[in-house]
């Protein structure tokens, strides 16, 4: 604001030197101040321009520091997304593991259960086994015993499969005894063991 004041003053002062036609003195006096003037104006311009440069400079660098945060921020919002997605995926399979877990459990239930019952339905058989042994057994060695002494042969239980085989011990001699009953029919088995059997008391 001050260069301009100057300037105008230096129109004035022209001004009334045309119009009054002073000396010389004056006219070099203003010339002197119009060059002063002209000098600050050309700082004042050469200041301007160095302001305006930093400025330019500065938005410059601001513009390039958000465009460097925007560009973080979406890489940012990019990796954000990544981890909710792996977040996501990470939650589906522990609820499908946990499906898996229940199904699994559900069903080792059922079959514990089930073996249980199978135990009790073993241990209840095997009671009863028991039971009937404790009277069975005894009822059939006394009829194998009531058979020996009727009968007087001792048997050979270790002989083969299929093959009957025993000692006879009658009255007077001792007859062996060897039938084959995949060749022998139960009745002649049968008839023949009879016939060894002393009918005399």
């Amino acid at each position: 604001m001050a260069a301009f004041r100057d300037m105008e003053e230096l129109c004035q002062g022209l001004l009334s030197l045309l119009g009054a036609n002073h000396a010389a003195a004056q006219q070099r006096r203003l010339l002197g101040r119009y060059g002063q003037m002209v000098e600050r104006l050309l700082e004042t311009q050469d200041g301007a321009e160095q302001q305006l440069r930093e400025i330019l400079k500065a938005e410059k660098d601001v513009a390039q520091s958000l465009l460097d945060a925007k560009e973080l921020a979406s890489q940012g919002g990019a990796e954000l997304q990544q981890i909710e997605a792996k977040l996501q995926k990470a939650s589906e399979q522990d609820t499908h593991l946990q499906g898996s877990l229940t199904s699994c459990s559900t069903q080792l239930t059922r079959e514990l259960e089930d073996l249980k019952e199978v135990e009790a339905d073993l241990e209840k058989q095997e009671k009863e086994v028991d039971d009937d042994t404790t009277v069975t057994i005894p009822a059939a060695m006394y009829v194998a015993q009531l058979y020996h002494r009727i009968s007087k042969i001792e048997w050979d239980y270790e002989c083969e499969p299929g093959m009957v085989k025993g000692i006879h011990r009658g009255p007077s001699v001792a007859q062996p005894v060897h039938l084959d009953s995949t060749q022998l029919s139960a009745k002649f088995i049968s008839d023949y063991l009879w016939r060894l059997v002393d009918t005399e008391w």
